[in-house]
């Protein structure tokens, strides 16, 4: 779950909000829902302990089409793009290190890829080649397949260790924020006497300018409706938290440790996300000036290159605080590539089991019981997203696909209640059938605000799951692998 995201969408999320109160109330929305999403996908995980995960969750309780069109977007979008975009930020954060190792240094610079407006949407403007920040990108993304070939042991050593690290070093941020960082100037303006600062902003009757797509028009929106906007940055920063139901057939007690995982490391992560973000607002004041001349003048909102993590280690450590902020996020992308590397891989074996995918991807390594040709076939996948550049638009449409597929999983989730009631369940989704009703409330409300409001992130989601329906019914005819 923790990668670059943390970092880096807060400063999105403050401008659009304008309101501290509402900055971390985004984040508590965010903590609701994916804490519910995770207590109700504990009991499938507990009744189908099997390789794949949210994949099987779907076939199971509303039919193949619908985990495969879930596995075709995890494949083409979600999963690959995730890693491409995290492997590419390895490579520019490394760059803080190593100068020559930037976006705009290229080895071979194919092309540029003017905007191509599309009512509101504008694709393309990207380049396409090898610069030296995606060639580490590449690397890194070659690197954790071949590594996870060597079975569930290698890989989740790796991630342990990792994980271990990334979580020290945020509980890290959050602690200077909290004691040292603490600044006086970021704490007038961000809750002052009173805390009326606070609550600017926040009110009921107060609007917020939210612009229709890209070059649309400005229209002002309630509280509710922002609420939902900036879900795209919280969302996608908290998500891959399904991702430990993919790999349930390679875990000790999985009916046990599954839920355990899935509530625990939900609860921990959202938990210190909260807590980074109020650190960032206890030293840096929330609005700011985009052509300010300091760290402090430019805020939360106008962040260099909106890494709103570096920016507050700066504050606190004027000397080394970039330093150590890319290193800890080198850390933290690192650990969530190889996360999302082991996970995806398990998604592809099972789909082609079902007759869905690749018969290749189906088999496993005689000798580590691994899906080696399901973990290269996603590593070329994402090496060449890595490549076209367009692993960054990509990952403005997945948070809209990605909470269809939820919505659609903890529907089945009521549907398995009456299809099969007499089948075991380890564990129980706590609060059924409530909580999970309101998470299909809310998630369906951020939908709609979303292709209400940004049909630029919308819509190419859904038509890239729509697309998968043809592809369907091709792969659905083909002879099944033995």
């Amino acid at each position: 779950m923790i990668g670059s995201g943390i970092f880096i969408v807060d400063s999105e999320i403050a401008r659009t909000t304008d309101s501290p109160a509402l900055f971390l109330a985004a984040w508590v929305v965010t903590g609701i829902m994916t804490l519910i999403g995770a207590l109700s996908y504990g009991e499938l995980a507990a009744m189908m302990p099997r390789a794949g995960g949210q994949y099987v969750y779907l076939r199971e309780s509303l039919g193949p089409l619908w985990g495969f069109l879930y596995g075709w977007t995890l494949f083409l979008v979600i999963q690959t793009g995730t890693i491409a975009a995290v492997a590419v930020g390895f490579g520019k954060f490394l760059g803080v290190f190593f100068p020559a190792i930037s976006s705009t240094h290229w080895l071979w610079h194919i092309a540029h890829v003017p905007p191509i407006a599309l009512g509101p949407m504008v694709l393309g403007n990207m380049d396409i080649g090898i610069s030296t920040a995606n060639l580490v990108g590449i690397v890194i993304v070659f690197l954790l397949a071949f590594l996870n070939v060597f079975g569930m042991k290698v890989g989740s050593m790796i991630q342990n260790v990792f994980t271990s690290a990334k979580g020290l070093s945020l509980a890290a941020l959050v602690v200077l924020g909290f004691t040292v960082g603490r600044n006086p100037i970021a704490w007038a303006a961000n809750f002052g006497s009173g805390l009326h600062a606070f609550w600017r902003n926040a009110g009921w009757s107060t609007l917020h300018p939210v612009q229709v797509g890209v070059g649309g028009p400005i229209l002002l929106v309630n509280l509710l409706v922002i609420l939902a906007v900036v879900q795209t940055g919280s969302l996608f920063s908290a998500d891959a938290w399904n991702n430990i139901t993919f790999t349930a057939g390679e875990v000790k007690n999985p009916k046990r440790n599954i839920p355990l995982s899935l509530v625990l490391g939900t609860g921990f992560v959202l938990t210190v996300y909260f807590l980074a973000s109020a650190a960032y607002i206890l030293v840096l004041p929330l609005h700011g000036d985009p052509h300010g001349a300091t760290v402090l003048a430019r805020g939360v909102q106008y962040a260099a290159e909106d890494r709103v993590g570096t920016a507050t280690l700066e504050q606190i450590f004027p000397a080394g605080g970039a330093f150590l902020m890319a290193g800890a996020i080198l850390i933290s992308t690192f650990g969530c590539a190889n996360g999302l590397t082991l996970a995806g891989a398990r998604v592809y074996y099972t789909m082609s089991r079902d007759g869905l995918f690749f018969k290749s991807v189906g088999k496993l390594h005689p000798k580590y019981r691994t899906p080696v040709a399901g973990l290269v076939i996603q590593a070329v996948w994402a090496a060449f997203l890595c490549i076209s550049g367009s692993y960054g638009q990509l990952l403005d449409y997945i948070v809209f696909a990605v909470l269809l597929f939820y919505i659609l999983t903890i529907a089945g989730l009521f549907v398995l209640r009456v299809k099969r009631p007499n089948e075991p369940r380890p564990y129980k989704a706590f609060g059924y059938p409530f909580l999970p009703a309101l998470y299909i409330v809310m998630a369906a409300w951020i939908c709609i605000v979303l292709l209400r409001y940004k049909p630029q992130y919308t819509w190419p989601g859904l038509i890239i799951v729509l697309l998968g329906i043809p592809v369907y019914l091709f792969w659905s005819r083909q002879p099944r692998s033995a």
